[in-house]
């Protein structure tokens, strides 16, 4: 009955349209100011920090101080993976035709998810590393072999979970735009960062974009076995 009753809260935090706008401008896991919220919003300053409040007192979002300014963001990536299974939902929900595909074309080829790579590109990648054996995903966690040890020491992937960390080391996360699963968890998260450290992505132009460019797209495939 007190998980029944769990849920039926959070559900409330984030039906809300508003919260759920704020929640989905949070989920490329950058942290971002009240006002910049009110914004995406589209609600005054004071409603905007009423609806933070909430999110915050439900540990959907975590607030830090720096300055004059508070910076809110998602708690945890358990937060964004609830969101984007929540996404994976809302999409197979009957709605009226559009005009225009309900995913636009740039952030369906690759964007992140919290801290990981979504789209076409990161379900490529999950595909890649277990074809080649780099990796062995299940239902709801994964591990990473030998060969996959030895292919990510290759080209940098720093691994290390911070102190008192309970994050899997890998695990897939279904892809809403997809509808298949790309590759979470610490190996995700360094391949993210790897590959923006290498140019192989670039964030692009809206948040939580990614561009691919040629080197990228060579060596995704090369070291990888991503092919778009």
């Amino acid at each position: 009955m007190i998980a029944a009753v769990n849920i039926a809260e959070i559900a409330a935090l984030v039906g809300d349209p508003s919260r759920a706008n704020m929640l989905a401008a949070m989920f490329d896991g950058r942290a971002l100011t009240a006002g910049e919220l009110a914004q995406t919003a589209e609600v005054s300053a004071a409603t905007a920090s009423g609806h933070l409040g909430k999110l915050v007192q439900g540990r959907l979002v975590t607030v830090a101080v720096q300055g004059r300014h508070r910076y809110f963001r998602l708690a945890s990536a358990e937060v964004a993976r609830m969101l984007e299974q929540i996404a994976v939902v809302a999409g197979d929900v009957p709605t009226a035709p559009r005009a225009t595909p309900r995913v636009p074309a740039h952030l369906r080829e690759a964007r992140t998810c919290y801290d990981h790579m979504a789209g076409r590109l990161g379900v490529a990648i999950a595909d890649g590393l277990t074809a080649r054996g780099a990796i062995v995903l299940g239902a709801d966690a994964g591990e990473v072999t030998a060969a996959g040890g030895a292919l990510f020491d290759r080209i940098g992937l720093r691994l290390a979970a911070p102190p008192g960390s309970r994050r899997l080391l890998c695990r897939p996360c279904l892809d809403w735009s997809e509808r298949r699963p790309h590759l979470a968890g610490l190996v995700g998260t360094a391949i993210l960062e790897r590959s923006l450290e290498l140019g192989w992505v670039r964030q692009g132009p809206e948040r939580r974009a990614l561009t691919l460019t040629p080197v990228g797209r060579r060596r995704f495939a090369e070291d990888l076995g991503a092919t778009l």
